[in-house]
C-alpha cells in the first residue's frame, strides 16, 4: 500500500488494490488447507505440468495435432527420450491423446484432449506473462547478482 492508502503497485503493467488481495488470499485458504501434504490436487497437477518439457508440449499442440517427429523438432533442447516420457505422462494423465496411424511404416499423432484444451488457457497465460515481464525479470536478476557482489 502506498504512502496514502492506495494502491499497491507490483509492477508498472498491473494495479492492485487491497480488496484485490484479499480476494487473492481467500480463494488460496480453500485449496491452502491441507498444506500441500499427503494427496493435494495442486501437488498432483504441478507434479505433471510443472516441469518445462510438460508446459512446451501443451504449447505446442494447443496449435493443432503433431506427430512425434514434429514435435521433436519444435521444442528445441528436448531429446527424443525425455518427449517420449513427457507425451505418455501426459496422455497417462488424459492431457494429450495419443492416435497411431496404419501406415507404413506406422506414424502417430498427438492431440490436446479436452482436459487439456482447459488446461492450455492457464498456461498460454503464465507464457504471456512471462513474455510481458522478461525485461523486469532479467533487471531484477541483475540487480540481486550486484547486490551479492
Amino acid at each position: 500500500m502506498d504512502a496514502k492508502g492506495g494502491t499497491n503497485s507490483l509492477d508498472r503493467h498491473t494495479e492492485v488494490t487491497p480488496s484485490d488481495i484479499q480476494e487473492m488470499n481467500d480463494g488460496v485458504d480453500a485449496w491452502v488447507a491441507n498444506d500441500f501434504s499427503g494427496t493435494c490436487p495442486v501437488r498432483d497437477v504441478l507434479d505433471r505440468v510443472g516441469d518445462k518439457w510438460s508446459v512446451l508440449v501443451v504449447l505446442r499442440l494447443g496449435r493443432g495435432p503433431e506427430r512425434f517427429r514434429a514435435l521433436l523438432r519444435a521444442v528445441a533442447g528436448i531429446s527424443q527420450r525425455m518427449l517420449t516420457v513427457t507425451l505418455r505422462g501426459l496422455e497417462r494423465d488424459g492431457l494429450v491423446h495419443r492416435e497411431v496411424f496404419d501406415t507404413r511404416p506406422p506414424s502417430v499423432e498427438y492431440s490436446l484432449t479436452p482436459l487439456g484444451h482447459s488446461l492450455l488457457g492457464h498456461i498460454t497465460g503464465l507464457a504471456n506473462w512471462a513474455v510481458a515481464h522478461e525485461a523486469d525479470i532479467h533487471q531484477a536478476q541483475k540487480t540481486y547478482a550486484q547486490k551479492q557482489g
